[in-house]
């Protein structure tokens, strides 16, 4: 499907791709994988034909659909539904040349719709839509009343709901939380065509790619397997590479020794001359290229005596607007909390009350003398000065810092020799978001208050911060959607969910079953799902089937009016006295194709219910 020869990419004069090659085979869904800043992004770039190489080509199957994520991430008047339903173009074309075409070619429209699946299009696109966080109202809103990052989401369904031939994501997740996050992993571990994305999340990579293609210095390399498997594989590659490296310097050596020996001997000359020869054709081995290991170092201020922070019947909101409410909650100096719930639902606001960011609407919160809190969110990268240096960030917090000293803070969280003296908008996503994590530890914390700290963050970068992060010595409240990142640190579950906060008593594995076998239901019936109490079983499972069941009925009961209504319209088409008013055929044939697409839809509904009450029935008579 792809195939990239001997391809070199320079940008702004770097050397991004050095004659790199790839073969990517259709039906592959590939990983693409190295440090921030090796190229990862315009290599996606090139492929989709934004970028042009230096050398050599970049060979596409002949009509295959490249899919990627717009990045301008539109707005307007339009909704979420009708943007990703606009994606489109031939749907789109097929039923504006459907409204003004004649009866003689009808016919052949309706039968290039049907082959494009157009009446299950409005469905399908709801489905994808509602995975991504976006419940029936918000996909009736305009997306000029979302943030950026709620309309890259739709810009990602939009991506998806065209099913390209070649799909290229870069870092899909960045946007998402991690319910959201979850649903994705499971929609492309069953993409049905050719998928190459970028990601710095283990577990997503893991869940999802049956190749890896690792990025370092200009060249690409291929694993088979997930991310666990490439990095034994790669592990494996660079110790028989330096054993063979070793062999060859000592063979080398040992060449050198008789050469330099017996060179002027004259009975020995000849052979040392065959020696030199033999080491001239000598293919030196490259020493193994080992990356630099990445470091963060989190200082910690003394932890005060426990508890940390307690909140007493809290209430928190907006203007007004109550988010979370009797809120009875205790942190003590060894925890490691995670918060989980549906974007929407008050996470980063517990962050922010916890942080101190935001002050109760009622209720009382104590917290223990020599409490100091560090609090990171997404929200702080973008205040940084795109024009002063990470040196000139520090500097103005610490104005009788000398330069060396503001250089070894740096260090700590590796921004060394020349990007402590880059200005911020040329520092990578990574790049900023060391340079803000260094920002809140510029006074020691010893409670840290993190929300989304991964995002634009290398798998190895991670990798360090999880490290940093078992070795802080205070309180730590996570909001993140990398799930290797909350496995490896936290060891309390706090679901925020229909304005309260509750223990999770559960795993990670546990929390993503349930929302998968949930996905269908709304929000908040969802939610009410995930913080079930298991205390009466049999009570639970008949609290839950109840409004199973309910929706059930309603949603057959619709479809049997649906299917009524069709069958009228159908019986009226075909009547030909109908086709003496054009206006009237084309108005039923416009609300036969609504009707499809709602029965479509409500039969999916109507059977997903089904199917929960079936898994419900079984795992709970499995207790």
């Amino acid at each position: 499907m792809l195939d990239l020869l001997d391809v070199t990419l320079r940008i702004a004069g770097r050397t991004l791709l050095d004659r790199a090659s790839l073969h990517l085979a259709a039906g592959t869904r590939m990983a693409l994988v190295g440090r921030n800043g090796t190229g990862k992004t315009s290599l996606l770039r090139l492929i989709a034909g934004e970028l042009q190489p230096d050398g050599e080509t970049v060979r596409l199957q002949a009509g295959i659909r490249i899919g990627t994520v717009a990045q301008d991430a539109r707005g307007g008047a339009i909704t979420p539904l009708e943007a990703v339903l606009g994606a489109d173009r031939e749907r789109n074309a097929l039923l504006a040349e459907r409204e003004c075409a004649g009866p003689e070619c009808v016919g052949e429209i309706e039968e290039r719709l049907r082959a494009i699946g157009a009446d299950a299009a409005p469905a399908r696109a709801a489905r994808i839509l509602r995975g991504l966080g976006f419940d029936e109202a918000a996909q009736s809103r305009p997306l000029s009343s979302f943030s950026g990052g709620w309309r890259m989401r739709v810009a990602l369904a939009a991506a998806l709901f065209l099913e390209p031939d070649l799909l290229l994501l870069d870092e899909p997740t960045n946007h998402l939380d991690l319910e959201a996050a979850i649903w994705l992993e499971d929609y492309l571990r069953r993409y049905p065509r050719t998928l190459l994305f970028v990601s710095h999340d283990r577990d997503f990579v893991n869940a999802i790619a049956d190749k890896v293609c690792h990025l370092e210095g200009g060249k690409l390399t291929v694993y088979s397997g997930d991310y666990d498997a490439f990095e034994s594989q790669r592990r494996q590659k660079l110790l028989l590479q330096e054993k063979l490296r070793a062999r060859q310097e000592a063979e080398r050596a040992r060449i050198r020794a008789f050469v330099d020996r017996f060179r002027y001997k004259a009975s020995k000359a000849r052979q040392a001359q065959s020696r030199l020869k033999m080491l001239e054709r000598m293919e030196p081995i490259a020493q193994a290229l080992i990356e630099p290991e990445v470091h963060f170092e989190l200082p910690c201020a003394k932890v005060p005596a426990p508890p940390l922070l307690t909140l007493e019947d809290v209430r928190v909101g907006y203007d007004g607007r109550v988010v979370l409410d009797r809120l009875s909650l205790r942190i003590d100096p060894d925890d490691r909390i995670a918060l989980l719930g549906a974007n929407g639902n008050g996470k980063s606001t517990l962050a922010k009350l916890l942080a101190s960011r935001l002050p109760p609407m009622a209720g009382r919160v104590t917290t223990s003398k020599g409490l100091v809190t560090g609090y990171f969110a997404q929200h702080e990268i973008e205040e940084l000065d795109p024009e002063a240096t990470a040196l000139e960030h520090l500097a103005r917090l610490r104005p009788r810092a000398g330069e060396q000293q503001l250089r070894e803070i740096l260090a700590r969280f590796g921004l060394v020799r020349e990007r402590a003296t880059t200005k911020a908008k040329h520092l990578s996503g990574g790049e900023k978001t060391r340079l803000c994590l260094c920002l809140i530890c510029l006074e020691p914390p010893n409670f840290l208050v993190l929300d989304e700290p991964t995002n634009h963050l290398d798998i190895d970068s991670r990798e360090a911060l999880i490290e940093a992060l078992n070795a802080f010595e205070g309180a730590i409240v996570l909001v993140s959607h990398d799930r290797h990142l909350l496995e490896a640190t936290a060891d309390r579950l706090w679901l925020v969910a229909e304005g309260r906060v509750r223990p999770f008593e559960g795993d990670l594995e546990d929390y993503r079953r349930l929302l998968l076998e949930s996905r269908s239901e709304r929000d908040g019936e969802r939610s009410r799902a995930v913080a079930a109490s298991a205390k009466n079983p049999a009570a639970e499972r008949r609290s839950r089937l109840a409004p199973l069941r309910q929706r059930a009925r309603e949603a057959e009961r619709e479809l049997e009016l649906l299917l009524e209504r069709r069958a009228q319209i159908e019986r009226e088409l075909a009547d030909p006295a109908l086709y003496r008013d054009g206006r009237a055929v084309a108005e039923r044939r416009r609300e036969l194709d609504l009707l499809a697409a709602r029965i479509v839809e409500v039969e999916a509904r109507w059977l997903a219910v089904e199917a929960e009450i079936e898994a419900l029935k079984t795992r709970t008579s499995s207790r």
